[in-house]
């Protein structure tokens, strides 16, 4: 509504005035945010984590908007329609500019598909077979076969300028990024800074805040800290044991979400395993529901996540495409330590194997404390696991595909698309198969039904029988357990009196739609 208020007031000179005098206040807004730990890349074709993330939506546009709610709206494409089975034809926003003035048009969104079928995210373009500029604000897009939702898709893919990118280099476009979105990057001191500066020529109008500070701050003590001191306006990832002590605060408030963030273990099925001696016990699915029933996640909740966690039924929430209801991996595997056990001598293990379990000590809110109680948790079926605990920035490297360092991971997984699709063509598909499909399947598993599930949902035009398809995918997956679903985490953030923000579903931090006294 805000930028419907801006569009009436230039009706009229007493308009413009108000007008005026609101873009010199606006002009002294800024905000400072205190985020858990600084971004990988400014690039949106270079890799994917939360803070990355964060920036892209700050830097570029895509087609389809994304909303706090995950609902799906114009973007650069202000419409959008079928004309076909396989083929869409998007109209784009007329008068749309990236930073440096270049025009935005159908060839930028042409030259990005070939660009994300290029880089290490191909899976972004997966189902997209052609696309074609009829004319500068016209897209024509077809897909391998029927599709149904490819325009939730393209809310992933951020528009890049053709001529700028191509200038500027892949490696460059890290520290000089050139997108159509709400700010521009003004200065990087990486690990110590980011600030962006708004661009009053955004196409939805100009942002209210004009400057947007974010400070890695790793440690969550510290980034208490800085809040309560008035270093910073807004933290992310308030630590749960920090909760109560900022609630009581005079002139701060905690503000709290469910996420759609899942935490999960990914187990390698490989015969051979980088940190396991001989065959890999994981292979035989006695073993990984031996490890299941060792976890107990109500207790990681209770002691660990202080109460602000969900245990996870299944690897989607319930309002996802693909989420059967009624099933709960909990209720089929609850914690049973002397089951755990038997499985584990029925499949030759009963003294046990050692691995290693590789986890984050800064991306997820208490992500090495669990690490540590997972540890405990498995010495109870004889499973003796060794931490290697590290930074993100660390982290991602270390387990990337083709996993050559891991046999088991604890990451996170969400899907703001709403749909399971997109994550089991990327976690669970056969690795190497499909152009596009298993690049994040790290634990190389491989099921044919699995696929195949995937590929017909993928190939039809009918949400109602995707989502019937990648139930029958689910039922699967849950059944073999290639990983293991924890708990979504509490998104839990603090700011102090005279910012107003509304979380998103999705844990973006987007300055465009916070406000500031």
């Amino acid at each position: 509504m805000k930028h419907a208020s801006q569009t009436l007031l230039r009706a009229g000179a007493v308009g413009v005035a108000v007008l005026a005098a609101t873009a010199v206040s606006a002009q002294e807004k800024s905000v400072t945010i205190g985020l858990t730990a600084d971004p990988s890349h400014l690039y949106p074709l270079a890799g994917e984590e939360l803070s990355s993330n964060i920036m892209y939506y700050h830097l570029y546009d895509p087609l389809v908007k994304r909303s706090a709610d995950l609902s799906f709206g114009p973007g650069l494409a202000e419409s959008w329609e079928t004309v076909d089975e396989t083929t869409w034809r998007f109209k784009l926003r007329e008068g749309v500019t990236f930073h440096n003035g270049n025009d935005f048009t159908a060839a930028d969104v042409v030259y990005t598909i070939k660009k994300a079928r290029e880089s290490i995210r191909p899976d972004l373009v997966a189902n997209i077979a052609e696309a074609t500029a009829i004319d500068d604000t016209t897209v024509e897009i077809k897909t391998p076969k029927p599709y149904a939702v490819l325009a939730n898709d393209l809310a992933e893919l951020l528009i890049l300028d053709e001529e700028y990118t191509e200038a500027t280099g892949d490696e460059q476009m890290d520290l000089q990024p050139m997108g159509t979105g709400p700010y521009k990057l003004g200065e990087w001191i990486k690990e110590e800074k980011l600030v962006l500066e708004a661009f009053d020529d955004y196409w939805a109008g100009a942002p209210e805040i004009k400057t947007v500070t974010f400070r890695p701050i790793t440690n969550p003590a510290t980034r208490t800290a800085a809040l309560l001191t008035g270093e910073v306006d807004v933290i992310q990832d308030l630590a749960v044991r920090d909760v109560d002590r900022v609630k009581s605060e005079e002139g701060f408030e905690v503000i709290t979400r469910p996420s759609l963030l899942n935490v999960v273990l990914a187990m390698d099925t490989r015969e051979q395993s980088p940190t396991i001696e001989g065959d890999n016990p994981m292979t035989d699915r006695r073993v990984r529901e031996a490890i299941a029933r060792a976890i107990d996640v109500d207790a990681l909740n209770k002691i660990v996540m202080n109460g602000l966690a969900t245990p996870s039924d299944q690897y989607v929430p319930a309002s996802h495409i693909g989420h059967v209801d009624g099933m709960n991996f909990r209720e089929m595997y609850p914690v049973d330590i002397e089951k755990a056990k038997a499985l584990m001598a029925e499949a030759g293990y009963a003294d046990g194997f050692t691995m290693t379990l590789d986890a984050t000590n800064n991306r997820y809110v208490n992500d090495a404390q669990i690490a540590q109680a997972l540890a405990s948790m498995l010495a109870k079926i004889n499973v003796d696991l060794q931490l290697n605990i590290m930074p993100k920035s660390n982290f991602w490297g270390y387990i990337r595909v083709p996993t050559e360092n891991s046999s088991f991971i604890m990451s996170g997984w969400d899907v703001p698309a709403g749909d399971a699709g997109s994550m089991y063509g990327a976690l669970f598909y056969t690795r190497d198969k499909k152009e596009g499909y298993g690049q994040v399947n790290r634990g190389s598993y491989s099921n044919p039904e699995v696929d195949a599930l995937v590929d017909q949902a993928d190939a039809t035009p009918s949400v109602e029988e995707r989502d019937r398809l990648l139930q029958e995918a689910t039922k699967l997956l849950m059944a073999d357990i290639p990983m293991i679903p924890v708990h979504y985490e509490q998104d839990i953030y603090a700011v102090r009196d005279g910012v107003t923000l509304e979380p998103r579903v999705d844990k973006f931090l987007w300055a465009y739609d916070m406000d500031v006294e």
